[in-house]
């Protein structure tokens, strides 16, 4: 049986992982009944599916969360995507001097999904793969402001907000002020609120199917704001070239 030009026990099971995933990651029977509107016999039996392939897990409690096969597969969809973006951040790393950085949110997470380094002896490296809070990060702060208020509060909230150093934020009120500023701006700066001496410019990646950020980061020094002022029309470009490479993908 078939919805428009596709399976809709397809579109049906990915609503119910998109919906878990809206939710926080977790759902009862009753939540994803509510926000698919699908009967119960037929939630079951496509949750009975996807656990039993390991992309759902059924909880102690009879929830529902994420399995770990889901895993794999978004840790291989963000290395296709962090090597189509690459060429376009090498360019940036070598017009601008500084790390260039491409990154996405994932289960609350900001992660690093393509890196071009620096040139020079002193530089930023940030491995491919790795997860930061969004709170202290300037991608992590940019993909924020992509979303709603009430999502930014539903996921501080899960992942609290250490401090990474003094300058962190740590209060919602604060951040999402600092949100507002952003969206008005078009622009974040981590202004070492990640890791001492080091400051970061980063811009959204324009109808990216997940939140995404573009950056440019380096020592403070070098990095400044007059340095910033030259950086951002290159990273807006950037943003649109990594855009137009997604849409290609599609």
């Amino acid at each position: 049986m078939t919805e428009g030009n596709g399976v809709q026990s397809v579109d049906r099971a990915i609503d119910l992982l998109e919906i878990m995933t809206d939710l926080g990651g977790d759902a009862g029977l009753s939540e994803l009944a509510a926000s698919s509107g699908l009967p119960l016999p037929t939630i079951h039996r496509l949750m009975r599916t996807l656990v039993g392939r390991g992309y759902a897990r059924q909880l102690p409690s009879r929830r529902y969360t994420l399995g770990p096969r889901l895993i794999r597969l978004g840790e291989s969809a963000g290395r296709q995507l962090g090597s189509g973006a690459r060429p376009h951040l090498e360019r940036v790393a070598r017009e601008l001097g500084e790390t260039a950085n491409m990154a996405m949110i994932d289960r609350d997470m900001a992660v690093y999904v393509a890196q071009a380094a620096s040139p020079h002896s002193m530089r930023m490296f940030t491995e491919v793969g790795r997860r930061v809070y969004c709170h202290s990060t300037g991608v992590g702060k940019m993909v924020l402001a992509q979303l709603p208020d009430t999502t930014v509060r539903e996921i501080v909230a899960r992942t609290g907000m250490p401090p990474a150093t003094e300058a962190t934020i740590t209060n919602v009120e604060d951040l999402l002020a600092e949100l507002d500023k952003i969206r008005s701006q078009g622009y974040a700066v981590d202004d070492g609120e990640q890791e001492i001496g080091v400051r970061c410019f980063a811009v959204a990646v324009p109808d990216a199917p997940t939140p995404s950020a573009v950056s440019v980061s380096g020592p403070a020094a070098r990095v400044t704001y007059e340095f910033g002022e030259r950086a951002l029309p290159v990273l807006h470009e950037l943003a649109d070239q990594v855009a137009g490479q997604l849409l290609s993908a599609r």
